[in-house]
């Protein structure tokens, strides 16, 4: 047997008929709404004023992002840790996601 769905997004402010998603972020949260083109077109023309003053944010994926101490420390115990439990673990670079999901699930208060 066949199915077909059929998504239709609605106007998250009216209810009417949305054309799209529009996805904005604040901080450090991203958003997403669904709006009709008329409500879309009404979101831009009022946040273009703050759009015209402001500045990008940099996103140089060459600047490494700043760690915490705290972030540091725990980095320093899932090295330890594994290695305690006979995993091989470089010094330097990313922990593979495996192990840091054992060493959560072996320090689940």
């Amino acid at each position: 047997m066949a199915r077909k769905v059929t998504t239709t997004l609605q106007d998250d402010l009216d209810g009417s008929p949305a054309a799209g998603t529009v996805q904005f972020a604040l901080g450090s949260s991203e958003f997403e709404i669904d709006l009709s083109e008329r409500n879309a077109k009404k979101f831009r023309q009022q946040i273009v004023p703050f759009i015209e003053h402001a500045r990008r944010a940099r996103t140089d994926s060459k600047t490494p992002a700043k760690r915490s101490a705290a972030g540091r420390r725990r980095t320093v115990g899932i090295r330890a840790w594994a290695r305690d439990h006979g995993m091989d673990i470089s010094e330097r670079g990313r922990i593979p996601i495996e192990v840091v999901e054992r060493y959560e699930a072996a320090h689940k208060r």
